[in-house]
């Protein structure tokens, strides 16, 4: 159960964002939802989120059905299996540098290119999108899945998380631009000149230290896992968490503990946390946030056994904090994953 509860929810946005391209061909997205294990119902709540057990489940759906990596929102189809063969590529290189040297080379193999060029600089690399022809990405899906498809992989591939010193993007922030926060764990950038991240040249050097097993493995998942269940081991957001725990019914370790714990005085957490964009507050009330949901998708549990799981003394605050998360009650948003919404 643990491994289920470690992992972040997505938000409403991402599934409809990612069904966009399906919905415009004509494609049936109300039964991909329910294949996906989603309730249709469930996205009539304004703030509703999916675990990421059915958000990388909607995603093989989407491949599957329309026979296309891109879901529709690219200027062609990438056929089932593109990704696949170019891990199968890659997975020969001796570190990151040529990892993505090899990836952009596949890439550009197919008209028109949707890829990232690597850009190497006096002591930072940039990852920046090189994508022609004409895209239908209205809420900016492809472009965001492939930014964090790329940045993971390489993740992966050299077993540490790459870290991000800046994420930047060719348009306007978008109205979900707060995920972005969570998503890249470093400064963003919007309306800028260029799709790009930024980092260290030293990852570059990183070796490959994953075989083709491994990868075997890797790719019965991938790409849906990369997008929807981030390795966080490293960040200090994942390490906070993990030291938080799953028990929100005793007393949570104060922050000067954890701080402690991770061998770093206060101040530094506390910097180092805003360089990731979020708060030790934001980090439990997120937490809590996605066990109290995903409690609720367990049908036989009393609401207000929730509230006192996910370390509410009284029901009523629970009622209130579930409602300013997801807009609606714990009662309404159990119905909504019923598919028992009124109209």
């Amino acid at each position: 159960m643990a491994s289920v509860m470690s992992d972040l929810t997505v938000s409403k946005h991402f599934v409809q964002a990612a069904l966009g391209g399906a919905e415009r061909l004509g494609f049936d997205t109300r039964e991909m939802l329910r294949e996906a294990g989603i309730s249709p119902d469930l996205l009539r709540i304004e703030m509703a989120r999916v675990s990421s057990d059915q958000f990388s489940h909607l995603m093989q759906v989407l491949w599957n059905r329309m026979g296309d990596e891109f879901m529709g929102l690219g200027p062609r189809r990438a056929r089932t299996g593109t990704f696949a063969t170019m891990c199968a590529l890659v997975i020969d290189c001796p570190n990151l540098e040529s990892v993505y040297r090899q990836a952009f080379q596949f890439s550009r193999l197919f008209e028109p290119m949707v890829s990232m060029e690597l850009e190497i600089g006096e002591d930072k690399a940039r990852l920046v999108a090189r994508m022609e022809g004409e895209i239908n990405d209205p809420s900016f899906f492809l472009r965001e899945s492939i930014l964090v498809i790329w940045h993971r992989l390489g993740s992966w591939l050299i077993g540490q998380p790459i870290e991000l010193e800046k994420a930047e993007f060719d348009y306007p922030r978008p109205p979900h631009g707060d995920e972005y926060r969570h998503i890249f764990h470093c400064p963003l950038a919007f309306e800028s000149d260029r799709i790009a991240l930024t980092f260290d040249k030293r990852f570059l050097s990183a070796p490959v230290i994953r075989d083709k097993p491994e990868m075997r493995q890797f790719l019965k998942t991938s790409p849906a896992d990369l997008l929807s269940r981030p390795d966080e081991s490293n960040t200090f957001t994942g390490r906070i968490r993990a030291l938080i725990g799953r028990d929100f019914s005793k007393p949570l370790p104060d922050f000067e503990w954890i701080a402690a714990e991770l061998h770093t005085s206060p101040q530094t957490l506390r910097r180092r946390l805003k360089q990731e964009n979020t708060s030790f507050q934001e980090i439990k009330d997120l937490l809590r946030r996605d066990m109290a949901i995903y409690y609720l998708s367990r049908q036989d549990l009393p609401i207000n056994d929730i509230a006192a799981k996910v370390g509410f003394t009284e029901p009523s605050t629970f009622h209130r904090a579930f409602k300013k998360w997801t807009g609606v009650t714990p009662g309404a948003y159990r119905e909504g994953e019923r598919g028992n919404l009124p109209d």
